[in-house]
């Protein structure tokens, strides 16, 4: 699979998550990108050996969007630090179901991890913490195009939050109703301090026109 590199150096790469691909590699032994961005590293550069590559963060296999791995363990280490501190800026375009009213919110709820892959709202879980933004509402489909910034990083924590709070996100088949179309949840910019040079990096980049992205003009509510 060829992968898109919106930027790359001796310490960092930073690529698109295609949707439905793994992160990392699971018990399924399907295609996964961290094994991608080895393979490609390993033959752009004729790398003899195994080749490097830190996971700093994860997306869920059916969520597309912009991820950063590290090159060098130093780089791991200090990405890492910043997403523990809540330096690294995460922000995710969604359509959820229903007409949000309000401009813009925060959720704050406990979520707790299953052993049978799912999570849920409940006082036994951890802090999860998000930010949202109403970009746009469609009254005819019911639906609303909103931002999101994360705060903390939990386990299918914006598909919980938006579902606990009776807005699911279209296409969730697992939190949401079950349709066959694909989950209307994007990784659409990352923010964070280059590892080394200290310099603020930022990335973005526009959910494929696909299901019910095709019902809005995203690119003409983000920046």
């Amino acid at each position: 699979m060829k992968i898109n590199v919106l930027y790359e150096d001796n310490h960092i790469i930073v690529v698109e998550k295609p949707i439905n691909l793994l992160s990392q590699s699971d018990n399924t032994k399907d295609e996964d990108l961290l094994t991608i961005v080895k393979k490609y590293i390993k033959e752009k550069y004729q790398k003899p050996g195994n080749v490097y590559i830190g996971l700093v963060h994860r997306l869920d296999r059916p969520v597309g969007g912009i991820m950063v791995f590290a090159k060098t363990s130093k780089a791991a280490t200090r990405l890492s630090k910043q997403i523990q501190n809540h330096q690294m800026k995460k922000e995710y375009l969604a359509i959820v179901n229903g007409i949000i009213k309000e401009n813009q919110g925060t959720y704050q709820d406990k979520i707790e991890r299953l052993a049978n892959g799912n999570s849920i709202v409940s006082e036994k879980g951890k802090e999860a913490l998000l930010d949202y933004e109403v970009l746009a509402r469609n009254e005819k489909s019911q639906k609303t195009l909103v931002r999101i910034q994360l705060k903390t990083g939990r386990h299918h924590q914006i598909r919980v939050q938006f579902a606990s709070h009776n807005h699911p996100l279209c296409g969730d088949q697992r939190y949401g109703k079950q349709d066959k179309t694909q989950i209307a949840l994007y990784a659409y910019q990352l923010e964070f301090l280059h590892p080394t040079t200290k310099k603020v990096l930022k990335f973005q980049i526009l959910p494929p026109k696909i299901d019910h992205w095709t019902e809005f003009t995203v690119s003409k509510y983000v920046q």
